[in-house]
């Protein structure tokens, strides 16, 4: 089977495209390179079912629908990426996240052809819900605050995959991330687990924003690569939304300990008021835990590595880059 995979120079995307090429699929990775980058690719490089396209999905059309049209199953992951950029650059957020996925539903309707769509936990807001569910209601933050630009985009996202889903049939499917983490994943742009380790590694204090009392649920992307691999031939996902993501769940500040355990540091732990770490008036939610019943029970997904594992994996891979 041919695949195309926009972003797939990214962290995720360099995962997935090394799980289809060992599974003897031919693979076409366009990306931009504004977040990925060629080394995550690196594994893979050379590879005779591998075609890398830099381009950016915004102004690229032409490339676009022609790798559409040759490709049998679209992973649309080319996406603004982390806190930090999204409140730094909002403008950017939008127009990539919005107009991107704009131009690759259209030409993925114009020639039939799956597409999985990447969303995000983000777009839950600022529910209070202990779990949070795919049929859920959302509760955005306010327009004033660019920390939702983002939730906001990628919700817009969905929306038109719907639209195209009821329209003419689109053989597309929503994934809604849940703190995906793992080797070669940056804390370039925010991603809390690699920051962390490259602080404990570098015996600096790790920083945690806020009071360090809100959790998370972490997932290694070997099981969120998996994940995607089960719902691409099942025609039920049509049309629907599936969170993937572990259970269990852990306070930033606890994460801030299990990493000076597991990386052997004698880092100490800083608290940051959001303000000074991110904007004025920046919101953040004090849990999300995804309900993960949809998935498992159409494919019996479960995530397998736990977070020590994660945590080593990150480790591991910048001790091995000199970091």
């Amino acid at each position: 089977m041919r695949f195309l995979i926009t972003g797939g120079a990214g962290f995720i995307g360099g995962h997935l495209t090394e799980a289809l090429l060992a599974a003897g699929h031919d693979v076409t990775v366009i990306d931009n390179y504004s977040t990925g980058s060629p080394e995550n690719l690196a594994g893979v490089a050379g590879h005779r079912g591998l075609k890398v396209i830099e381009a950016d999905i915004l102004d690229a059309t032409e490339i676009l629908d022609r790798e559409i049209a040759a490709s049998e199953t679209v992973f649309h992951l080319a996406a603004a990426v982390g806190v930090e950029l999204v409140v730094k650059d909002p403008v950017r957020t939008i127009t990539t996240n919005v107009h991107g996925t704009e131009n690759v539903l259209k030409c993925a309707a114009k020639y039939d052809r799956r597409v999985i769509v990447a969303s995000t936990s983000e777009v839950y807001g600022k529910s209070s819900h202990p779990e949070f569910s795919e049929t859920d209601d959302l509760l955005i933050g306010s327009p004033f605050h660019s920390r939702w630009s983002y939730a906001c985009s990628k919700l817009l996202d969905e929306f038109y995959l719907m639209a195209f889903h009821h329209a003419c049939g689109l053989r597309g499917t929503v994934v809604r991330f849940f703190n995906t983490v793992g080797p070669r994943q940056t804390g370039m742009y925010g991603m809390v687990i690699p920051r962390f380790v490259g602080h404990a590694l570098k015996g600096e204090p790790l920083q945690v924003y806020g009071d360090g009392g809100q959790s998370r649920c972490f997932c290694h992307v070997l099981d969120v690569v998996r994940a995607l691999l089960l719902i691409i031939d099942r025609p039920e996902t049509f049309g629907n939304i599936y969170n993937i993501g572990s259970r269990h769940s852990i306070t930033i500040g606890e994460l801030a300990e299990r990493v000076i355990e597991r990386t052997g540091s004698g880092s100490s732990i800083e608290l940051i008021p959001y303000e000074e770490a991110y904007a004025k008036g920046f919101e953040d939610m004090r849990r999300r835990m995804p309900n993960t019943t949809a998935i498992r029970e159409l494919t019996g997904w479960k995530p397998e590595l736990t977070l020590d594992r994660i945590i080593d994996d990150v480790r591991d891979h910048q001790l091995a880059r000199g970091r």
